[in-house]
């Protein structure tokens, strides 16, 4: 009861529209965050968000609702979807139906997160495989006024070979054509194997259109390429080991979009209010 109290007693705080401190969003949340909720009650997550302020937001590929539902339903609460992931395989099986279910949400943005392989061992022929997908999935959401983007998620950041700064990631930016695929940072999923999201912004200006702003709690092991992580060492923004100034400030240099929260954890109920508050007013100097 108490962390739905605070939860309501946000709801005029709009906060993804009315941020005092540098950083200027747009700021959504991935529904996701909300994943558990929406398990058992759409309608409460739903709620819960729009409680919290947010207006915008990215939804996830298995939310458990009916496209006209979920669109319906977000409607209702003054909530737009801007960004959706979709899973690979479903992207390989019915592309053109994909599509037409991102056109009719009003989607701007399309992706993936995760590109199947060998967990622990993934390689040049995934980063080939996966860019002449990306290419072929690009076209056809370009086609239709929506972008493309491929979500980050760690194990792409292992080097190509032992003491190596170039990485698999590497291999994939310079592989695929940015008009058809652009890049959605998981700021958690960049500092897990150990890159520096300052850099990566940096290195690769107007390629990442969208973020994911999600804190790792200090002390927790980094230089993993899986791709997992505790859901624990998901902390609230401000709380963790990133340096959100630094990195809110290049990622508006180079170019990003659009932001959501997401929160993974556990006791994601009470961090996303504390993650809110940190964004509307953190300073870049």
């Amino acid at each position: 009861m108490k962390t739905i109290l605070v939860l309501l007693s946000l709801s005029t705080a709009a906060f993804a529209l009315d941020l005092q401190g540098d950083f200027k969003g747009p700021a959504g949340l991935q529904l996701y965050s909300l994943r558990d909720t929406f398990k058992t009650d759409p309608i409460q997550a739903l709620d819960k968000a729009k409680a919290l302020g947010f207006t915008t937001a990215e939804l996830y590929s298995t939310l458990p609702l009916e496209t006209e539902k979920l669109k319906a339903m977000l409607a209702e609460r003054g909530i737009t979807a801007v960004s959706g992931h979709f899973g690979y395989e479903v992207l390989k099986k019915d592309l053109a139906g994909s599509v037409k279910s991102a056109q009719y949400l009003g989607l701007k943005f399309a992706g993936v997160a995760w590109i199947p392989h060998e967990i622990g061992k993934f390689g040049e022929a995934d980063v080939q495989r996966a860019a002449a997908d990306f290419h072929e999935f690009g076209a056809a959401f370009k086609a239709a006024g929506i972008q493309f983007f491929y979500h980050v998620h760690g194990y792409e950041f292992r080097p190509l070979e032992k003491g190596s700064s170039e990485t698999y990631f590497d291999l994939l930016a310079k592989a695929t054509q940015p008009d058809l695929v652009s890049f959605e940072m998981d700021v958690f999923w960049v500092v897990l194997p150990g890159a520096d999201p300052v850099n990566l912004l940096a290195k690769y200006p107007g390629r990442w259109s969208l973020m994911h702003l999600k804190d790792m709690r200090k002390g927790a092991m980094t230089g993993i390429y899986l791709g997992k992580a505790a859901l624990t060492d998901d902390v609230p923004l401000g709380t963790g080991q990133v340096n959100w100034p630094a990195v809110l400030k290049q990622a508006a240099a180079s170019g990003v979009k659009h932001y959501f929260i997401e929160d993974e954890s556990p006791t994601v109920l009470d961090a996303l209010p504390v993650s809110t508050k940190y964004l509307e007013a953190v300073k870049f100097q």
